[in-house]
């Protein structure tokens, strides 16, 4: 095994590990029944990102990347940090969001998960 494909490895066990920490961080929200994102649930989306993008990149990879997929995960995954960090913000300064806004969190995260494993 090389070097890239080591890095690669440990790029993608960061991901996971990411997917982990926004969908335990909901899951431990949701058994509260308190409904409202964290900024654990931020952190996770941030690191989400960075190693999604790393992941990404064409680094080390034989064939194509399916660029259509990648897309698609992005794009769930800024919807989620649209609706986490709104749900943060809005919590600090008033009512939060409404409850099915937080159901639809967790389904997006549980989604992308989906579309990572899956597709």
């Amino acid at each position: 095994m090389d070097f890239l494909e080591t890095l690669r490895g440990v790029v993608v066990l960061v991901h996971l590990v990411a997917f982990a920490i926004m969908f335990g961080a909901w899951t431990v929200e949701a058994a509260a029944r308190r409904y409202q994102a964290t900024r654990l649930m931020n952190f996770g989306v941030l690191v989400a990102l960075v190693s999604g993008l790393v992941l990404s990149a064409p680094w080390g990879v034989d064939g194509e990347l399916n660029y259509v997929k990648i897309g698609i995960k992005l794009v769930v995954l800024i919807v989620v940090a649209a609706l986490t960090g709104i749900s943060t913000s809005r919590t600090k300064k008033g009512p939060p969001l409404p409850t099915s806004v937080f159901w639809l969190i967790g389904a997006l995260v549980l989604f992308n998960a989906g579309i990572a494993v899956l597709w």
